[in-house]
């Protein structure tokens, strides 16, 4: 009974949206103007800058496409004076303006991308302004990590007394932990409430450092909620999870923050993750690529159409790599849409949708919807089942030039992965074009780095090593080996390392795979004819690091195993 209510309502809904969109249609019909459906249209974000918020829902008129100096512009009724007043503003900015009548659906689902228009301002977000002089004492103070434990320090042996309890400079302290952050290149920011203190620990390079194992209960509540008013989040919140982000400003450019807040056994544990624009601004040399492999890439990324896969668990730099490749590939004469969850960096000339559950825009809706859109290049965040990676495969043989990533512990391992998401075995090679596997290694500081002198036998099987290695590698460039480990200085922080790099392995998909891919055909035989045709695994690729001096045997065998020669 309560299957066919279910049933009875679900008709009556979609009788309803049926009726909704005609009606719409026939207003257009009736003015002379467009009708569209857009309650699964991927929406331009930067179209909606163009009319703010506010004003869009109290006009009922929101800009959903903007290409050069032409906007769409959905409205409910084109003849309402809030139309005609967001119409004129537009022209007045020399923009060309045409109407589509929309229902009332489409014009929220339009208006609920609002939420995903980086924020100029402290509007939506909140901003931490830090004044250039301020900045540029305190990253002469905070030159590492022993020297921010003893500024906040310091800061907990001031506290003074208001009402019977102690006060603190909270916005100071704030700006010392961010200021000492980005000062010793961390990616995130950990404040993690434990029994007799907060513990606050930066990670960089990958690698998490304690900075402070007893950070005050006093300090920490102040800063749990300042962070939580930058952050827009809610202050008498304490016993769930919450999520948010605020800016950092400064001379020359913003940083935005993801905060993450989670109640734990003594109090609430914090993750700031950092987000640097600058840190994805990177071309394809800068990738680590050696000459060979980069070879590869140019080539494969001349291609009108098939798709270019990256694999690797989460923080192995996937997104900085598809990144890279959609700059190598931005002009005004052809156009790239990604779906991403969640957009973390914005990339200028590309539209970006996000994933939004809420209104069921997934991965596979989105996909689809964003095949409407004409474009010639496409980044999917992530294939995670069957109805998306039926999608982006077909993109892929209908003309279109696909990114995406997908979790394997390999790039041969990558096909299997496909077959069990129930993708056609027919469909995967002519589809593939390139698979990538990367992972990051930590670079030797460059400043510091102290040169070993490896055995006679050793050199020998380094030697032995490189000979057997494929004939597209340039050889000679390996023909002086020289080893490094690390020491430690002021400026790697004193860790003997600074950056990272990626290791990678390319697996092109020819004819030779396309034959094996198969059910009954698993990674080894795919890892097998991959070798036979010149691939150079990950392992490979970071000895091959390791001799030229860039990083460790240590660092190498943490990311791809103990290394069998």
């Amino acid at each position: 009974m309560q299957d066919l209510k279910l049933s009875l309502n679900e008709q009556l809904l979609k009788i309803r949206r049926e009726a909704e969109e005609k009606d719409a249609e026939r207003k257009s019909q009736a003015g002379g103007l467009n009708y569209l459906n857009l309650t699964r249209t991927p929406v331009q974000v930067d179209a909606l800058k163009l009319v703010p918020e506010e004003e869009a829902r109290r006009s009922l008129a929101a800009p959903f496409q903007f290409k050069q100096k032409e906007v769409a512009l959905a409205v409910l009724d084109s003849k309402s004076a809030g139309v005609q007043s967001v119409i004129k503003k537009l022209q007045a900015d020399g923009l060309e303006v045409k109407v589509f009548v929309v229902s009332s659906t489409s014009l929220n689902h339009i208006l609920s991308f609002y939420k995903f228009v980086m924020p100029p301002s402290e509007e939506i977000t909140g901003k931490v302004s830090i004044e250039p002089k301020r900045v540029e004492e305190l990253f002469k103070k905070l030159t590492d990590l022993s020297k921010i434990k003893e500024e906040l320090l310091d800061f907990s042996a001031k506290g003074g007394s208001s009402s019977g309890g102690k006060t603190f400079p909270t916005g100071q302290i704030l700006e010392v932990v961010l200021a000492g952050a980005l000062n010793n290149r961390a990616s995130d920011i950990h404040f993690e409430a434990e029994e007799k203190g907060v513990r606050l620990r930066l990670r960089i390079d990958g690698l998490l450092h304690d900075v402070l194992n007893n950070l005050s209960y006093d300090i920490y509540r102040f800063l749990i909620s300042r962070i939580k008013l930058l952050s827009n989040l809610k202050l008498n919140v304490t016993d769930a999870p919450q999520d948010g982000r605020f800016t950092i400003a400064l001379t020359n450019k913003e940083i935005e923050l993801r905060i993450s807040l989670i109640p734990s056994e003594f109090g609430e544990t914090i993750v700031m993750r950092i987000l640097d624009p600058s840190a994805i601004q990177i071309t394809l040399t800068q990738l680590g690529l050696r000459p060979d492999d980069l070879a590869i890439i140019e080539e494969e990324l001349k291609s009108p159409n098939g798709m270019i896969l990256n694999t690797g668990p989460t923080g192995s730099g996937k997104t900085t790599t598809l990144y890279a490749f959609l700059l190598s590939k931005l002009n005004p004469e052809i156009k790239i849409i990604t779906i991403e969850d969640p957009i973390e960096y914005h990339l200028g000339g590309v539209e970006q949708t996000q994933v939004d559950t809420e209104v069921g825009y997934d991965f596979a809706g989105g996909l689809r919807s964003l095949m409407r859109q004409d474009p010639d290049v496409i980044l999917v965040g992530e294939v995670r089942d069957k109805e998306t990676s039926d999608i982006a495969i077909q993109a892929a043989l209908t003309g279109h030039l696909v990114f995406s990533t997908v979790h394997a512990n390999s790039a041969p391992g990558a096909i299997p992965r496909f077959l069990d998401l129930g993708v056609k075995p027919a469909s995967i090679g002519p589809a593939m074009n390139l698979i990538i596997a990367q992972r990051l290694v930590r670079k030797l500081c460059e400043n510091c780095k102290v040169e070993e002198k490896a055995s006679p036998e050793f050199e020998l099987k380094l030697k032995k090593f490189i000979s057997g290695l494929p004939k597209r590698l340039g050889k000679k460039d390996f023909e002086k080996i020289r080893i490094f480990k690390p020491k430690g200085c002021p400026k790697c922080v004193g860790i003997g390392y600074k950056g990272r790099i990626a290791v990678f392995e390319l697996l092109e998909v020819g004819d030779a795979i396309e034959a094996l891919i198969s059910p009954s055909v698993g990674e080894a035989a795919i890892l097998k004819q991959a070798m036979k045709q010149g691939m150079i695994t990950m392992q490979q690729d970071g000895i091959l690091k390791v001799i030229s001096g860039i990083t460790t045997f240590d660092e190498v065998e943490g990311v791809t195993g103990p290394i069998h020669w």
